[in-house]
C-alpha cells in the first residue's frame, strides 16, 4: 500500500514547531545538489536561521508555508507562497523553496505541493504566479507539465551547492 501525501498550510505556531524538521529537508536537498540559495556544507545553524526567518514572515502574513507530510506525520516536502508584493502588484505572488526530501521523491509530493500552493494563491486573490528553478533540472519539467510558461533563461545566474555555475529558468502562471 502506498503512502498518502498530506498537504498542510502552517500558521506561525505550527511553523515554529516545525523549524527543525524543515531544516532537515533543506539540508538534505542541498546535500543532494539542489541549488536553493545555499552552499554545501550547509551548517545546521544556518538552516535553522533560514527557517526562523520564514516563520517570522508567516507571522507577518507576508508568506504562506505549505508542507507535505507522510503517513507518520513527518515533513517530507515544503513550498512557500510569498504574498508580500509592492503596491502595484497586489495580484502577484512568488512561489519559492519547493523542496522534497530525497527519500520521498518520485511519489507525487512536488506535484501535490504545486497544486496546493496554486490553490492557496487563488484563496489569497492572486492571479499571477512567478518562480525560478535550475535550468534543465527535474523541477523545470515538473513546472512545464503543470502548465507553467517558461519566460526565459539566465545563464550563470546562481551557484550549485558545490560552487559550479548554473543557469536559472523563470516561469509564470496565470491562475
Amino acid at each position: 500500500m502506498s503512502e498518502q501525501v498530506h498537504i498542510q498550510i502552517l500558521d506561525a505556531a505550527a511553523a515554529q514547531a516545525s523549524v527543525a524538521a524543515l531544516a532537515e529537508v533543506l539540508t538534505d536537498c542541498v546535500a543532494g545538489g539542489a541549488s536553493v540559495s545555499f552552499m554545501w556544507p550547509l551548517p545546521r545553524e544556518r538552516a535553522l536561521q533560514f527557517w526562523q526567518g520564514v516563520v517570522d514572515g508567516v507571522a507577518r502574513k507576508e508568506r504562506i508555508l505549505l508542507v507535505a507530510r507522510d503517513d507518520s506525520g513527518d515533513i517530507t516536502g515544503t513550498v512557500q507562497l510569498i504574498t508580500a508584493m509592492p503596491d502595484n502588484q497586489p495580484h502577484r505572488a512568488d512561489v519559492a523553496k519547493m523542496l522534497v526530501h530525497r527519500k520521498a521523491r518520485r511519489k507525487g509530493i512536488a506535484q501535490a505541493l504545486m497544486a496546493a500552493v496554486e490553490q492557496a494563491a487563488k484563496t489569497e486573490g492572486k492571479t499571477v504566479l512567478v518562480l525560478d528553478t535550475v535550468t534543465g533540472g527535474d523541477a523545470e519539467r515538473l513546472y512545464e507539465r503543470a502548465g507553467w510558461k517558461k519566460v526565459g533563461v539566465v545563464p550563470n545566474y546562481a551557484l550549485m551547492p558545490d560552487g559550479e555555475f548554473c543557469g536559472t529558468t523563470f516561469f509564470h502562471k496565470q491562475i
